[in-house]
């Protein structure tokens, strides 16, 4: 979708298209993998008629392509599932915590406050870097252009306060005589 909808702004090659994204920080959101994953995205969309080679013929990672009709509409309609229907998201680190009983609660406990040091860190990291980012753009930026941040930002927030939480719970709830040390 990512590659669809980039080709709908302005014709690219490969490599440029990678580079947009970093240049967009849309790599904060979609995972660009390694360097071939881009041209390999490209070649499917391509194979698939959503994508066109603009003047074919040229070395491949200098080929300029853009979004051909039928991909406009399937950009679009790809982009507006995603906001309208939630997905069912099977993250790591819910899966970890469905198994924190099986850790000693001295090892869950030191493994959550280095979580959430992490999550502080790059929440402050990352403030930084928007903040420095935005100091560069005359007239600012509007709203819309910064909302995927925004969100990310909001739910680190809200992870960051639930780990304060929850290892505040964990701390003040101690094994009882007995109890395998692990949490409840």
């Amino acid at each position: 979708m990512t590659v669809l909808l980039l080709l709908g702004i302005e014709p690219l090659h490969p490599y440029a298209l990678r580079q947009r994204i970093y240049a967009w920080d849309k790599d904060r959101v979609v995972n660009v993998g390694q360097r071939t994953s881009v041209y390999q995205t490209v070649d499917r969309l391509a194979r698939s008629g959503l994508i066109e080679a603009v003047d074919p013929g040229g070395p491949r990672d200098r080929t300029v392509y853009r979004t051909t009709e039928r991909g406009v509409e399937t950009g679009r309609r790809w982009l507006l599932d995603l906001l309208a229907e939630p997905l069912d998201e099977y993250p790591a680190f819910p899966a970890a915590l469905a198994f924190l009983g099986a850790l000693p609660r001295p090892t869950v406990l030191e493994a959550l406050r280095e979580r959430a040091a992490s999550v502080a860190e790059r929440l402050e990291r990352e403030d930084a870097e928007v903040a420095e980012g935005l100091a560069t753009i005359p007239g600012g930026v509007e709203r819309i252009n910064l909302v995927e941040y925004d969100y990310l930002r909001t739910m680190r927030a809200a992870e960051l306060a639930w780990l304060r939480g929850l290892i505040e719970e964990l701390e003040q709830s101690g094994p009882e005589d007995g109890e395998e040390p692990g949490p409840r």
